[in-house]
């Protein structure tokens, strides 16, 4: 975990995906540093809890963090936009800000259906891995509750699984289709060519999602 705070700063939290850790937000941390905020980029075990203990687990971390800071917005990138869904429906901050997504499985993957079925992938993503399927439930509904805050999702349209991608339906980043990153209730939605594992280091990307936390609106156009 790595985190900084100062009184009258607006903070960002950043949380990864399933298959990384801090370090692979570090370059759009740095950047939101040199851009005037304060950052908790946090790691947390993604393939050893399911989402709803994830959440549980690093809400009082983010609360102690909301607490100094003016305004708390959240950036994700994959699975850590269902992190924030889910935290946000549970412990959802007073100062909440603006919260970016950069290729969030908002509705499953048909990749995760794919491979749910063979024990290798569910030894290595563990209970969280499950939850990535495109098959939603009344429960799961409940769990990550809707969006009624400032959210910008961007999706990619850049590939560098040609295999994997023949199983997904439409513009996809090679893990997650464009379609499948869209929310009910988001403010703003924009595609780029990008990667999904290489995404949150794509300085495009990175403008963007400063552009979204002050403008609350993309800037491409």
């Amino acid at each position: 975990m790595s985190g900084t705070s100062a009184d009258g700063t607006e903070g960002v939290l950043l949380l990864h995906g399933i298959a990384r850790r801090a370090a692979s937000l570090r370059p759009l941390e740095r950047r939101l540093t040199c851009a005037g905020y304060v950052t908790l980029n946090l790691d947390y075990p993604a393939r050893r809890l399911g989402l709803a203990d994830i959440a549980e687990l690093i809400a009082p971390t983010v609360a102690a963090f909301g607490e100094d800071v003016t305004r708390l917005h959240i950036v994700t990138h994959s699975m850590g936009a269902l992190v924030a869904r889910v935290l946000l429906a549970q412990r959802r901050p007073d100062n909440l800000g603006r919260v970016v997504m950069l290729g969030p499985p908002n509705g499953g993957s048909e990749i995760a259906d794919a491979l749910h079925r063979f024990a290798a992938y569910r030894r290595f993503f563990g209970p969280a891995g499950a939850e990535l399927g495109t098959e939603r439930g009344a429960a799961q509904a409940r769990l990550f509750g809707r969006v009624d805050y400032p959210l910008g999702i961007i999706a990619g349209s850049r590939s560098l699984y040609p295999l994997a991608s023949l199983l997904l339906p439409g513009p996809n980043d090679g893990r997650v289709t464009v379609a499948r990153t869209r929310l009910g209730g988001m403010t703003d939605h924009i595609v780029l060519p990008a990667a999904h594992p290489t995404m949150m280091w794509n300085r495009r990307l990175a403008a963007e999602t400063l552009h979204f936390l002050r403008e609350g609106r993309f800037g491409c156009r």
